[in-house]
């Protein structure tokens, strides 16, 4: 098989043009939302991204010429692999958003850093369960139902990617309804550009184009500083500062259920190219997937990359090995040359916002395909955590717009929540639902499945598990700090050796005697219930 072939041209460039959609995702997210220094994003995180895209594609491209020579084909297709959008973003808003407002709160003299190592390990913990998970990866799907594992991740495709980024379409709507428009044309319509032009080429161009129309590019001054050569540094010693004193453990909830749902979405890909006439070896595969997010951590970066979904699509294109080691040196050469900096100044996130968005809707749509309609519910039980995760994290961000947690302002604490109880407003119940949002989405969403196929027993135990995460403090157990609401888990602290935080040393008893209290009723219900024949069952 030829190292590169004309259909690799047309793989590379539709590969190429959505890591540099989600690419654009980084300055605003680590600029913006993190408030993170230019040089850490430019200097560490973007030449982490690098090394990670260069260790995995060129994998893929060799494993597909070696599957080439070993079966006599001249048609065998690398596998799809870059960043992991709703892992990033997860990681952005649920450990490294809070762990920087707990860095400000204790007075940390480099919050940033602080908040940047935290990542760094939460990748690592990512790594390490896709390396490992490897060996186990099939007995863990066979013991989750499937509507669990992609309850969660359609929540937050829902939330964190199409929710949150339509504030933009509707605030910018002459760039976000055409390009909105024409991603719903090409990707729902079924038709395409002419002339072979690839969609996301369309949007992108279209967008940059109107957004320089509307003023929304270029964003603000292209500084020559953050241009040149920037090679990949490995910060190992930061990493291990990370995980000193247990700083991590409040985020295990949401480390561990997005490692074990990208482990599974890979396999998933695996299987699918499978379909499609390549066999690749799922082992070697996922091994890979975690060293390429492990070494991205290695050298700075904090979010995990993935095999991606659609390898039949790139194979329908004529697409072979080439395209995917194209993708690594194209991916390589933008984030070590600062030619990202110039991109992102010249093409403002919203120009590619809707690909993100429709990326949510295909993550959510694909759970409900994917899953048996009976057990709809459970999808939909699934997904309402993150969906108030989020909406939780947006009220406490206004909070703070509004002066809450500032010098000037009141500190979260029990005046905040009588505000909000003021106004009708629950929120400790979302401050309950952010610590273990992913976690509290898969039992959640097993129980309900569980209890639909009549497994009781099954589904009582899994809420006694529920009851041993909340003692812990791994599932909602939290705690006030000036500027937020953050992971209380002092039983673990305690364990651990680490300095135990002020407050009970169950923080989330109530919810321990909630769940172990559902555990009961389950397990009982026979004795008080009857079988509906009317109503549908396993």
């Amino acid at each position: 098989m030829k190292l590169f072939c004309r259909g690799d041209a047309d793989g590379f460039c539709a590969i190429a043009l959505d890591n540099v959609v989600q690419l654009l995702l980084i300055p605003p997210m680590c600029l913006g939302v993190l408030g993170f220094r230019p040089e850490l994003v430019y200097g560490h995180i973007l030449p982490g991204v690098a090394v990670s895209f260069l260790v995995g594609n060129v994998f893929y491209a060799w494993q597909a010429h070696r599957l080439a020579r070993r079966e006599g084909r001249d048609d065998v297709c690398a596998m799809p692999f870059g960043l992991n959008t709703p892992t990033m973003i997860a990681y952005v808003f649920l450990v490294m958003a809070p762990a920087k407002q707990i860095a400000i709160a204790h007075g940390a003299p480099d919050p940033d850093a602080v908040a940047w190592r935290i990542g760094l390990v939460a990748c690592i913990g990512s790594g390490m369960i896709e390396f490992f998970g490897a060996f186990v990866a099939q007995r863990i799907r066979a013991m989750t139902p499937r509507a669990a594992l992609l309850a969660s991740l359609s929540g937050a495709g829902l939330a964190f990617l199409t929710m949150n980024f339509m504030f933009s379409t509707f605030a910018h709507p002459i760039v976000g309804f055409v390009t909105l428009g024409l991603v719903f044309l090409f990707y729902f319509g079924g038709v395409k550009p002419r002339w072979g032009i690839p969609p996301a080429l369309v949007v992108l161009a279209v967008g940059t184009a109107l957004s320089w129309a509307t003023h929304l590019a270029p964003l603000g001054t292209l500084a020559a500083g953050e241009m040149g050569w920037r090679p990949p540094v490995p910060v190992i010693a930061d990493a291990l500062s990370g995980l000193s004193g247990g700083q991590f453990l409040p985020y295990l909830s949401v480390i561990l259920p997005m490692g074990l749902l990208n482990l599974l979405a890979s396999l998933q890909c695996i299987e699918s190219a499978a379909a499609a006439g390549d066999s690749y070896s799922p082992r070697s595969s996922l091994m890979t997937n975690g060293i390429g997010t492990f070494a991205a951590a290695c050298f700075g970066s904090p979010f995990p990359t993935s095999i991606y979904i659609g390898h039949p699509a790139w194979k329908r294109m004529g697409a072979r090995a080439g395209y995917s080691t194209a993708n690594g040196i194209f991916v390589t050469i933008v984030c070590l040359t600062g030619a990202m900096s110039a991109i992102a100044w010249a093409v403002p996130a919203d120009a590619g916002l809707a690909i993100i968005i429709w990326i949510g809707f295909i993550i959510t749509v694909q759970a409900f395909e994917s899953t048996d309609q009976r057990h709809w519910p459970a999808v939909l039980m699934g997904m309402v955590p993150v969906i108030l995760a989020w909406v939780t994290f947006s009220m406490k961000s206004a909070a703070r717009f509004a002066g809450a947690g500032s010098a000037s302002g009141p500190t979260f604490g029990p005046g905040l929540l009588a505000a909000f109880h003021g106004g009708g407003t629950a929120i400790e119940g979302g401050f309950a639902i952010e610590q273990g949002t992913f976690l509290c989405a898969l039992i959640f969403s097993t129980i309900t499945v569980f209890v639909i196929d009549r497994r009781l027993a099954a589904a009582a135990g899994w809420a006694l598990a529920a009851c041993a995460l909340s003692l812990l403090g791994f599932l909602h157990s939290w705690r006030f700090v000036p500027t937020d609401t953050v992971g209380s888990m002092p039983l673990v602290d305690r364990l651990a050796g680490a300095p135990a935080g002020p407050g009970p040393l169950f923080p989330a008893s109530a919810y321990a005697v909630a769940y172990a209290s559902l555990a009961a009723v389950l397990l009982l219900a026979k004795l008080f219930t009857v079988p509906d024949d009317k109503a549908p069952h396993a």
